[in-house]
């Protein structure tokens, strides 16, 4: 299946502290790159994978399950664990909900976690029929470039492939259900507007973790996608700070 421009997963080897970006639902490493590259030019091992389905278009997407996606990325986590002493995993949307997934998993294996506009549910009236949708409807309109910035693009599909989405419901309920197994140092982005994940997801995650240490940050000019918004800089400085703080 061939990628579109733009999508492609991103790399670049540094020294021994590695970073792994996770992209959101529908979107691609368009999202992350930017950011990963402000990590990668302060020395750092980064890794922005592209999650399976993703980048390609929605209807292969539909053929992917949350399963694929975790293994992608436990993949690359993994592959930063061999070469780097600590791991630092940051997610923006369902990036930040495999990025949570992995800190149960993994525990003291990830040094930190930074955390933007991250979801563990929703509160669309129709998610109630989503189950029964998905088998007679293919895709549902887009959710895609909610950028407050003129002239960003995520590279994100413009449909919500149902099949997927069902199975992120899968994810948020695992998360949901192990959500107090994360111990790790935690840094939490939250956009005061947001037309795709409700502040109640913030609210959840931060009540629910087991993390003592841990911070939210409400970035005020920016929706979403706000790793592309106009407060891209306050998630970069916050994020190099954070990693430099606990790798020191």
């Amino acid at each position: 299946m061939q990628i579109v421009p733009g999508a492609e997963p991103w790399s670049a080897d540094g020294n021994d502290v590695g970073i792994l970006l996770l992209h959101g639902f529908t979107g691609s490493p368009a999202s992350m790159r930017p950011w990963g590259e402000r990590m990668a030019a302060e020395g750092w091992t980064v890794r922005v994978p592209r999650l399976p389905g993703h980048g390609t278009t929605w209807q292969d997407m539909n053929t992917t399950t949350w399963e694929d996606w975790y293994h992608e990325v436990d993949a690359a986590f993994t592959d930063l664990r061999g070469r780097c002493s600590s791991v630092f995993v940051m997610g923006l949307s369902m990036g930040g909900t495999l990025t949570l997934r992995l800190a149960e998993q993994h525990g003291s294996q990830i040094a930190g976690i930074v955390l933007v506009n991250a979801s563990v549910h929703t509160e669309r009236w129709d998610r109630h029929l989503l189950p029964f949708l998905q088998r007679i409807v293919a895709s549902f309109p887009g959710i895609s470039n909610d950028i407050a910035k003129p002239g960003q693009d995520e590279v994100a599909y413009s449909k919500i492939p149902l099949k997927a989405a069902h199975s992120l419901s899968g994810l948020w309920a695992e998360v949901k259900g192990d959500i107090s197994r994360v111990s790790q140092p935690l840094l939490l982005f939250r956009s005061a507007v947001d037309h795709v994940v409700e502040p109640s997801n913030a609210a959840y995650i931060l009540e629910h973790v087991s993390s003592t240490d841990k911070q939210e940050v409400v970035l005020a000019d920016s929706f979403h996608v706000a790793t592309l918004d106009y407060d891209a800089e306050v998630i970069v400085g916050d994020s190099i700070e954070f990693v430099r703080r606990l790798s020191a």
